[in-house]
């Protein structure tokens, strides 16, 4: 029986669904081609409520379980992915704070996110550092009741239109392990914050990626995340949990779309009298296509349930994560492949995902990294049992 919040959460996918084909589908070649930023989409996406997607409805967010989220993530990059990357690093900003902040920082900052009076999302990669976040430079000195700031942040999504950002910084440079002396803020922009460029793409366009600037920002002391120093890698990693559900999901969404666009176009293009579909070569093609879109979705569903209660997750997200992404990649180059010189056209939607696929394999730590996670675990785990 389908419970009374399955309901909603069917209608919430329905609604997506109906916005995606009346308000983007017509739009997103022209804006993705122009890297123009979707101001009225990202307005509709706003009241619709989708940046406080998985914020609790307490705040005034929807309060989404993981797998509804992932699912409504899917939904949308199935259409463009660059939409789904607006509300995701916003989300992981918003979970940080879910997760680890104080009362009064959840009190304050959550039903602003769930509004996206304040919107932004995460301020982690820096010039010389990206998976290895612990070789971060930027710096926040205490004085008094605010800190000051100075350093870059680099590859930073949302970060031109957004107001808002975890940031995360040295608080003690000299502290050993490094992780102890990393702290996460939440940054609004202002005097000492500035974005000196955005940064220029092959895909994933629409969305602004850009570079930031510290210089001398201070910020007040009770913008630190749980009110205590030291803490923030922690935070923004638990939080990348759900990040690596979205990439994932968005994996599937991007590997769904090349497939029915493959499927599609291969029973109306004809070769030497009949549909290429019927072609055992195509066939074998849409077999594999749809295979990796079936498992893709499913240890994507498995991460989210681990994730909605509340297990650490980064052996199933790390998997999902993996498998999503390259069935992305796979899919985006069959689908093209069986376009042919079509295919190759920037007028049909298989250029844009075969440009897009890439990102995911990179994006919330690349594909190999996902790898050494999964097979520590996996040691780990063995040991345990042997223990």
């Amino acid at each position: 029986m389908t419970t009374a919040s399955g309901n909603d959460d069917e209608a919430l996918i329905a609604a997506v669904e109906r916005f995606l084909a009346r308000e983007v589908r017509p739009v997103a070649i022209a804006l993705e081609q122009a890297d123009e930023y979707p101001e009225s989409i990202v307005e509709q996406m706003r009241e619709m409520g989708l940046f406080g997607a998985i914020i609790p409805e307490a705040y005034g967010g929807l309060g989404l379980s993981a797998q509804t989220y992932a699912r409504l993530v899917e939904t949308i990059a199935a259409e463009w992915m660059s939409l789904s990357g607006i509300i995701n690093s916003h989300l992981i900003m918003a979970s940080a704070v879910m997760r680890h902040g104080t009362p009064a920082q959840k009190d304050y900052f959550l039903p602003r996110f769930a509004r996206a009076e304040l919107r932004g999302g995460i301020a982690l990669t820096e010039p010389d550092c990206g998976t290895d976040l612990q070789a971060i430079r930027a710096r926040a000195q205490r004085e008094g009741d605010q800190y000051l700031v100075n350093g870059s942040k680099t590859w930073i999504t949302n970060g031109l239109h957004g107001n808002c950002f975890a940031l995360l910084v040295k608080t003690d440079p000299k502290a050993e392990p490094r992780h102890r002396g990393m702290s996460l803020f939440i940054a609004e922009k202002g005097p000492g914050f500035s974005v000196p460029r955005k940064l220029s793409k092959l895909g994933y366009r629409g969305i602004d990626t850009v570079e930031m600037l510290f210089e001398d920002y201070r910020i007040p002391a009770d913008r630190l995340i749980g009110g205590v120093e030291g803490r923030g890698l922690q935070q923004i990693l638990a939080g990348l949990e759900l990040g690596r559900i979205n990439v994932a999901a968005r994996g599937v969404g991007v590997a769904r779309s090349a497939y029915e666009e493959a499927l599609s176009y291969s029973q109306q293009r004809k070769t030497f009298g009949k549909p290429i579909c019927e072609h055992q070569a195509i066939q074998l093609k849409l077999a594999d296509m749809a295979t990796r879109v079936e498992a893709a979705r499913l240890l994507t569903e498995s991460a989210a349930r681990a994730f909605d209660a509340g297990k650490r997750c980064d052996l199933e997200a790390g998997m999902a994560k993996l498998f999503a992404t390259e069935a992305a990649m796979e899919n985006a180059a069959e689908s093209l492949r069986i376009h042919g010189a079509y295919g190759y056209s920037r007028e049909l939607r298989v250029e844009r995902l075969y440009r897009d696929a890439p990102l995911l394999v990179i994006g919330e730590g690349t594909n190999e990294m996902q790898r050494l996670i999964i097979a520590r675990r996996l040691l780990d785990a063995a040991a345990d049992r042997q223990r």
